[in-house]
């Protein structure tokens, strides 16, 4: 990455795969020419394996980390305390103008407790959002990182309010849009056809030319209990006899399908198991889909931007837009509601719904020129 004595340096931290997308577009509006700011990319490698390497910062255009903390997984516990313990030293070194973390991830709330304690501002990217389900690890860093947090950058403006119920308010916030959908529309034109990632995989794809549905499915809610790991499987299954589902199957997910025996569900079903898809595999998908199932905050954004129906399997969403202007439908795993609502969508095609203020992919734009204005004072 550019090094360069007269810009200001901010330290721009990522964990895990959804923190990707989010960090992308800042990054290459930081490393403009005329930029006065300088990113310093941390790579905490909270979630981490080579091929993820290659389909993220390879196709994202994310420069090489400037280093990688190489955590890896572990309890909640283990893996917040081996980022701080890793990431201190980094930032002794750096000796930044500030640190910007994106997201709800461990990583965000463990890099963002070590800079405030050392008296580094803190830039929270897509903060504000909120589920109002404590028991999701992710609410917990969401809450924490904002309470800590300097100057808090938000997607939709409803999120403003929450920040302001917890004490957040004034010039701290800005209603800037949403960054991954900078990237969306950065790499749509991009993206893999379907047709072509399906070819890898499945020989005979006439059964996909009338029209597919997509499922993602990861949270600990959905996949640890067996009961409800075999429900939805289950809706889902009866949902593909009318409409095929592509299933690119989360490593987490996988295991768990195999740990409670539920490989035979997909038997006389069809339901296509794929391997975990790269940024702009999955793109290509989602986007020419009749119906995406999913428990993923990030997709729920990215098919609103994209007008592809949505439905969320969880009882809540830290993402409430995506329902009151955009295409989100939430149904918990209630089989016979997500049966009903996904021939609801097949039949007549379901929420169209609109895009959102500022997410108009300029969001990152935004969030620069800020910080330039605020930090660039310091060079």
């Amino acid at each position: 990455m550019m090094h360069d004595d007269n810009r200001v340096k901010i330290v721009c931290v990522v964990g895990a795969r959804p923190n990707f997308m989010k960090i992308a577009p800042i990054i290459s509006q930081m490393q403009r020419q005329e930029s006065r700011l300088m990113p310093y990319l941390v790579h905490t490698g909270q979630h981490y394996d080579n091929e993820m390497k290659h389909s993220f910062f390879e196709q994202l255009g994310i420069p090489e980390p400037d280093v990688d903390l190489g955590v890896g997984s572990g309890s909640h516990a283990v893996q917040t305390a081996e980022v701080m313990r890793r990431f201190e030293p980094v930032l002794d070194e750096q000796q930044p103008a500030a640190i910007l973390v994106v997201g709800d991830v461990n990583s965000t709330i463990a890099c963002a407790l070590v800079a405030v304690k050392k008296g580094v501002p803190v830039i929270h990217v897509e903060a504000g959002l909120r589920s109002f389900d404590r028991t999701m690890p992710e609410e917990i860093n969401r809450i924490l990182t904002d309470q800590i947090s300097d100057y808090l950058f938000t997607t939709e403006r409803a999120a403003a309010d929450n920040l302001t119920r917890e004490g957040i308010g004034g010039e701290r916030v800005q209603f800037v849009g949403n960054v991954m959908i900078d990237t969306l529309l950065n790499n749509l034109k991009r993206a893999t056809p379907f047709d072509k990632t399906l070819a890898k995989y499945v020989k005979d794809q006439t059964l996909y030319r009338d029209g597919f549905g997509l499922l993602t499915m990861h949270r600990p809610s959905n996949v640890d209990d067996g009961v409800v790991l075999e429900r939805l499987l289950t809706a889902v299954g009866k949902i593909s006899h009318d409409l095929p589902i592509l299933f690119p199957v989360h490593p987490r997910t996988a295991a768990k399908i195999e740990q409670f025996g539920l490989q035979s569900l997909f038997n006389a079903v069809r339901i296509q198991q794929l391997p975990p898809l790269g940024y702009l595999d999955l793109l290509g998908i989602m986007a020419e889909a009749k119906l995406v199932l999913t428990d993923s905050g990030g997709i729920q954004e990215e098919t609103t931007a994209l007008g592809v129906p949505c439905i969320t399997l969880r009882e809540n969403t830290e993402r409430p837009i995506t329902v009151d202007e955009g295409t989100n439908t939430i149904v918990g795993t209630d089989a016979q509601r997500i049966v009903d609502v996904a021939y609801e969508v097949i039949t007549h095609g379901g929420k169209r719904g609109c895009v959102p203020e500022y997410w108009d992919g300029r969001a990152a734009e935004r969030i620069v020129a800020f910080l330039e204005q605020r930090f660039a004072g310091q060079v």
